[in-house]
């Protein structure tokens, strides 16, 4: 039996006063709030509603709301209702009905006293509050989704706080004192280096655009950047995000559009950056090991454009070919911060390691380098991260179990298909992921199959913009540039003829004659560089290691080479 009542009242001053005229609770008891109009949405939470409530009347930036929703609960406490908060702001957010008109100024997931008991509750209420109308989806649609997901309202991990804590007060010291900085967050796969670059975004507009009048709670996790002085700092500030990959870059926009305080133009291209006519205060940069060097760019329109902008940048002079555009990121801004991971460069024209390790270099030499640890995507926690590149550089010599995570390996292509199938009826979000080691055939001729494994045939993913949640994703096979910087709930990776054992020696080798990403293998003539298979086996072990830790719940692995299928089988059979 529910313990739990919502109230509705009109958001104005009379209908507030006489609410809490009825009832002691209404000005003196922990509940959740929220503040709405048909558009937007404002969250909140309150140990004395009736005078926080006169406090947002008052408030600019809240004229246009027009009902109001108590939750009462008498067995709520504070942390309860702070947890509450987080919860139902994460999901407004996700579910994409309402514009969430909250600040980022620290989401809440702290531990306490029956927990559980208490979450079971707050999903009895979001069923209320669904039955009501005012949300569109199921929890399960809801956190799939990349609204969700990329969301600026994230409870962040404490290795992500104490970054954002460390870059704030570096960047307000800097601003100050009126110096510039780079600052690199390092991390592995799931540990939220996107989500960190979103937050910082929307934290500082938020900063910069708070009410005097409206300041969050002394609690909060960042209120003491809150004040008059550091809001003037943040005055006319101009900030970018930079996403290299077109897909995952999309996806950012898509949240920037309908997120306060951000617009989509702030999410930025490489390019855009290296023509813009006016420099930038911020670029937060991420998947910065994606940027490129000078190299046969995709479009010949573009591979022209790279050399206009370096010789804009830095003159028609030899050493400007070098540069890369790591180089125009710093260049056409004051202050940066670069999320990285070496491990995840997957072209030969991305930025060159020995760039990124000097990048690195000038971080640490000036103490603004974070690490994240904590592991944010996969069950199986950090340790399987390490495990799956040890596994691809065999180094590990004993296979691990993961337990509660879902690690399978298929000698039947077939089953691991049906499997990933029922997976997607269940849990919603499961694909089969590959290396670029058959010919895409289908982008000329639709008709076409591309992958033939089995006794199915099978097409490469046929948008490269949002392929995750495109309609046609689940029979699809997802290439690396369609799923870096994703999450799966259930990953289906095939491992093709691009990487061998060569029984001979008992090492990896990569098979230059199945890979077919022409720009994944092509040699850089602009620059006078060759790529060796050595080289290229690098690349292609940093995308299966990519591939290999998108799932979430589970990865199921497919090997197309025999001796290769021999080798790994023992590392990745996991009862689940």
């Amino acid at each position: 039996m529910t313990s739990f009542r919502i109230e509705r009242l009109k958001f104005t001053a009379g209908d507030i006063g006489a609410w809490g005229r009825n009832n002691p609770l209404h000005s003196n008891w922990p509940v959740v709030y929220t503040i709405d109009n048909d558009d937007a949405i404002y969250v909140g939470e309150t140990g004395n509603t009736v005078t926080r409530m006169n406090q947002h009347l008052k408030a600019e930036g809240k004229e246009d709301l027009q009902a109001v929703q108590v939750i009462i609960d008498e067995t709520f406490n504070k942390s309860a209702c702070l947890d509450l908060e987080s919860f139902l702001i994460r999901l407004f957010d996700g579910d994409g009905k309402y514009q969430v008109r909250n600040r980022n100024t620290g989401i809440t997931d702290s531990e306490y006293y029956e927990r559980e008991t208490y979450q079971n509750r707050f999903k009895e209420v979001f069923d209320e509050l669904r039955t009501q109308g005012y949300f569109e989806r199921t929890i399960p649609q809801i956190i799939n989704s990349d609204l969700f997901k990329l969301s600026p309202f994230k409870a962040l991990t404490q290795d992500q706080a104490a970054a954002v804590e460390d870059i704030l007060e570096g960047l307000f010291t800097d601003l100050a004192r009126g110096d510039g900085s780079t600052i690199v967050v390092e991390g592995n796969p799931g540990t939220g280096k996107t989500i960190l670059a979103i937050y910082l975004a929307k934290l500082l507009r938020d900063i910069e655009e708070a009410v005097p009048d409206d300041e969050p709670a002394g609690d909060d996790m960042f209120a003491d950047f809150f004040t008059p002085g550091h809001r003037e700092l943040l005055q006319g500030f101009r900030i970018g995000l930079v996403v290299p990959q077109q897909s995952l870059r999309n996806s950012i926009k898509k949240v920037f559009k309908r997120t306060p305080g951000l617009n989509a133009d702030m999410v930025l291209t490489p390019f855009e950056v290296g023509a813009s006519a006016a420099d930038f205060d911020l670029l937060i940069v991420d998947e910065a090991h994606r940027l490129n060097q000078l190299s046969a760019q995709a479009a010949g329109v573009q591979t022209k454009l790279f050399r206009e902008i370096q010789a804009k940048l830095f003159g028609v002079v030899p050493e400007a070919l070098q540069k890369t555009q790591l180089d125009w990121i710093r260049a056409k801004s004051r202050h940066q911060v670069f999320l990285l991971d070496l491990h995840q460069r997957v072209r030969p024209s991305d930025a060159p390691t020995e760039a990124l390790r000097a990048l690195q270099q000038h971080a640490v030499e000036r103490q603004r380098v974070y690490p994240l640890t904590t592991q944010m995507r996969v069950k199986a926690g950090a340790d399987y991260v390490g495990y799956v590149r040890q596994v691809l550089s065999m180094t590990q010599l004993d296979p691990l179990q993961f337990e509660g995570y879902d690690l399978r390996f298929f000698d039947d292509f077939d089953e691991m298909y049906e499997q990933i199938q029922e997976r997607e009826r269940e849990e919603g979000l499961a694909r089969l992921v590959a290396g670029y080691a058959w010919k895409w055939r289908s982008s000329k001729d639709p008709s076409l199959a591309d992958i033939h494994l089995g006794s199915h045939e099978l097409q490469w993913n046929r948008t490269d913009r949002d392929w995750i949640n495109s309609p046609t994703s689940p029979g699809e096979v997802g290439s690396i540039h369609t799923v870096q910087g994703y999450d799966l709930n259930y990953a289906g990776v095939i491992i093709g003829g691009d990487l061998r054992l060569d029984q001979a020696s008992g090492r990896l080798r990569f098979d230059r004659a199945n890979y077919f990403d022409t720009r994944g293998k092509a040699n850089n003539h602009i620059l006078g560089k060759k790529y060796t298979d050595d080289d290229l086996l690098e690349l292609i072990l940093n995308i299966y290691g990519v591939l290999l830790t998108r799932g979430m719940r589970g990865t199921y692995v497919y090997v197309v080479d025999e001796p290769l299928r021999k080798y790994l089988r023992p590392f990745f059979s996991n009862a689940g």
